[in-house]
């Protein structure tokens, strides 16, 4: 048997925020245990205490778990086109002083 055939692929699971919240929302209403509650849901504990510290976050700055993911997102988004300018200038740098030297 080839080692390909045998090997499983394992996809990432992805929940939607509302499933987030109303995972949040069962554990704080109910007097269930956060590991029971993950458990019923078929999920992991350590998502929903990452979920719940995502809400908290969000609620102490006044904002969504939306607008602070798609916040996130966009700061990420211009890291990664800062880091891109700054290659492109140092680039740029370098070629105007070679050609600087190559002209006397």
């Amino acid at each position: 048997m080839n080692s390909e055939d045998s090997m499983t692929t394992k996809t990432r699971r992805r929940y939607t925020d509302e499933f987030k919240e109303e995972a949040v929302r069962l554990v704080r209403d109910s007097a269930q245990s956060v590991a029971r509650v993950a458990r019923n849901l078929g999920i992991a504990d350590h998502l929903r205490y990452r979920w719940r510290a995502e809400q908290q976050q969000a609620e102490r700055h006044g904002h969504s778990r939306q607008a602070m993911r798609a916040e996130q997102e966009e700061f990420a988004r211009l890291r990664r086109d800062n880091a891109i300018l700054k290659q492109e200038r140092d680039f740029l740098t370098r070629a105007a002083a070679f050609f600087a030297q190559e002209s006397r």
